[in-house]
């Protein structure tokens, strides 16, 4: 159960904090599709955040899996992306803990995963998303979607290496 459905990601940690060092507790997540920010729609989001009392602050594990919908680089078409996604982050209680990710626990003892969770989730994004492996892309003639009919336009060989090929092939 999700205490704000408008920020499922928000997570109340103040017994946490008053918990014992080691203590640890586990917050699961399952929801059709969470708004990680204006950039970023993830659909099938589920994970689980483990979130351990330490001296120095509190350890937040998460790990993760979505779906996102991306551009094809080839044939410009929308397709949906799988996503995994895992990290380990300190919220510091105090300046002298605080790590690389200057994390802090806030005072009102709530924690918002979701700025985490879209970083994350982003870094996986591909590189050139392909829609599928074999992608035959956009005809360079009229555009067409070579996934979806061929146009019967074929690449002319203008290419200044055509000469070169010539020789490959005596």
């Amino acid at each position: 159960m999700v205490a704000n459905p408008r920020k499922p990601l928000r997570l109340n940690v103040g017994f946490i904090i008053n918990a014992q060092i080691g203590f640890s507790r586990d917050f699961e997540f399952d929801l059709p599709i969470l708004k990680a920010g204006d950039d970023l729609t993830l659909k099938d989001f589920r994970g689980v955040t483990k979130i351990t009392r330490t001296p120095q602050g509190l350890l937040v594990q998460g790990n993760f899996t979505g779906n996102a919908k991306l551009e094809c680089v080839r044939c410009l078409s929308e397709y949906n992306q799988p996503l995994e996604w895992e990290f380990v982050e300190l919220y510091a209680f105090d300046r002298k803990s605080v790590t690389e990710s200057g994390l802090m626990v806030p005072e009102d003892a709530h924690i918002d995963l979701q700025p985490l969770v879209r970083e994350f989730a982003m870094l996986e994004f591909p590189i050139k998303p392909l829609c599928k492996p074999d992608c035959k892309g956009l005809c360079i003639v009229c555009g067409e979607d070579l996934n979806q009919r061929d146009c019967g336009h074929r690449p002319d060989n203008d290419s200044p290496f055509a000469a070169l090929k010539q020789l490959l092939d005596q």
